[in-house]
C-alpha cells in the first residue's frame, strides 16, 4: 500500500499534489458559503478552453531545448494582426476565426524563424534573452498599432488616428468556438448547472493530439533527442539548431493561433500593453501541471491549464465573500493570481 502512495506522490509531483489540495478546499469553502459551484466549474472549463493552446505553446519550445518560452508575445502579436486583418476583410462567424488564423500562421512562422536564429546565438540565456525579446516587440508593436493602413471604422478612435487599444468581436467571431456544440447539465438548479463548452475543449484537445502525433514523428523525435542531448544529437546527425529552430516556429505559431482563440472566448481584442505578460500564466501553467526546463508532455499541458485556471477560478470569489472589504478583495486577487506564478517559477531547477 505504501508502495503505491509513494509511486503515486512521486508520478503526480509535491507541486500538483499541493495546487489541487487547495483548490479541492477552495471548492468546498464555495460551496459552505454559498456560490454557485456549477457556474465555477463552468467558468473553470471556459478558461480552459480560452488558455490550453497558449499552454501548448511551451511544450514544443521546452523540448526543442530553448527552456520556457518568455518570448510568447512575439507570436501572441502576430495572432492579434491575424485577427485585425480578419475584421478589416469584413469576414464574420467561423470563416473570420478561421481565416485569423490562417493570415497568423504564416506570419508566425516567420516571426519564429527569425527568434530561433537569434536564440540558437544566445545558447545558456534564452529564457532571459526571450522575455527582452517578448517585451521588446510588445513595445515597438504598440507603435505599429498606431500607423498601420487598416481602415474599419470598428478600429477607428472618437478622436485622433491609430487603432483603439480594445475591439469587440461581436457580430465577429464572438464564441464561436464555445457555442459550438455546448450544452448544459443540471440546468434545473441554479447552484449546479454546468455549461460545458465542448467546441473550444475540443479544439484544445485536437491541437492536443496534433502535437502528440508530431512528436512521434521522424521530425519530432529529432527535436526531442536534439533538447535532451545535443551533443550526442549531433553526433547522430541530426541538425541541432535547425531542430531548436523547428521548436521555436512550432511555440510561436501555437502562440498565434492561442491568442486568437483566447479572443473568440473574451470577445475582446486588446491591443498594445495587453499582451506584455501574458507568456507568464502560460509558463506558470505548465510547471504546475509537472514541466521542467527540459522536459514536457500533453499530460503536463492539461493537468496544469485545469489546476492554474481553477486556482484563479474558485480562489477570488472565496476571498470576495470572506474579505468584505472591495480594497481587500482586489489585494487577495493580486496576491493570489501572483503567488501562483510566483510559486510555479520556484519549482523551477536548472537541472531538471
Amino acid at each position: 500500500m505504501m508502495e503505491k502512495i509513494n509511486r503515486f506522490y512521486k508520478s503526480f509531483g509535491l507541486p500538483r499534489l499541493i495546487i489541487a489540495s487547495f483548490l479541492a478546499i477552495l471548492s468546498v469553502t464555495a460551496v459552505v458559503v454559498g456560490l454557485p459551484i456549477g457556474d465555477l466549474f463552468s467558468a473553470i472549463l471556459v478558461r480552459f478552453g480560452m488558455h490550453g493552446i497558449l499552454v501548448l505553446a511551451m511544450v514544443p519550445a521546452i523540448i526543442a531545448g530553448i527552456g520556457l518560452n518568455f518570448g510568447l508575445p512575439l507570436g501572441i502579436l502576430c495572432g492579434l494582426l491575424g485577427g485585425l486583418i480578419s475584421i478589416e476583410l469584413d469576414l464574420k462567424g467561423f470563416a473570420g476565426f478561421f481565416t485569423a488564423i490562417i493570415i497568423a500562421m504564416p506570419l508566425a512562422a516567420i516571426v519564429g524563424w527569425a527568434y530561433g536564429w537569434l536564440l540558437n546565438r544566445v545558447k545558456g540565456s534564452e529564457m532571459m534573452v526571450a522575455t527582452y525579446a517578448g517585451f521588446s516587440a510588445v513595445s515597438i508593436m504598440s507603435i505599429g498599432w498606431l500607423i498601420l493602413p487598416l481602415k474599419s471604422p470598428e478600429f477607428a478612435w472618437p478622436i485622433g488616428k491609430g487603432i483603439r487599444t480594445t475591439i469587440a468581436l461581436v457580430d465577429r467571431y464572438e464564441r464561436v468556438l464555445n457555442d459550438f456544440w455546448d450544452f448544459t447539465l443540471f440546468a434545473e438548479s441554479d447552484k449546479l448547472r454546468l455549461l460545458v463548452p465542448t467546441g473550444s475543449i475540443l479544439f484544445v484537445l485536437f491541437a492536443c493530439l496534433l502535437m502528440w502525433m508530431f512528436l512521434r514523428s521522424r521530425v519530432g523525435v529529432a527535436m526531442r533527442a536534439a533538447g535532451d542531448n545535443p551533443k550526442f544529437a549531433e553526433a547522430s546527425g541530426i541538425n541541432v539548431n535547425k531542430s531548436r529552430i523547428v521548436g521555436t516556429m512550432l511555440s510561436t505559431i501555437l502562440g498565434s493561433i492561442g491568442i486568437i482563440v483566447f479572443n473568440q472566448s473574451f470577445s475582446f481584442i486588446q491591443l498594445y500593453q495587453a499582451p506584455m505578460f501574458m507568456g507568464f500564466g502560460a509558463v506558470a501553467a505548465i510547471l504546475i501541471g509537472g514541466a521542467s526546463v527540459k522536459k514536457a508532455s500533453i499530460s503536463n499541458v492539461l493537468i496544469g491549464t485545469l489546476l492554474f485556471q481553477g486556482m484563479l477560478v474558485v480562489s477570488l470569489p472565496v476571498a470576495n465573500i470572506i474579505m468584505t472589504l472591495e480594497s481587500l478583495a482586489e489585494i487577495s486577487r493580486i496576491i493570489i493570481s501572483n503567488g501562483i506564478i510566483l510559486y510555479a517559477l520556484t519549482q523551477v531547477s536548472g537541472g531538471e
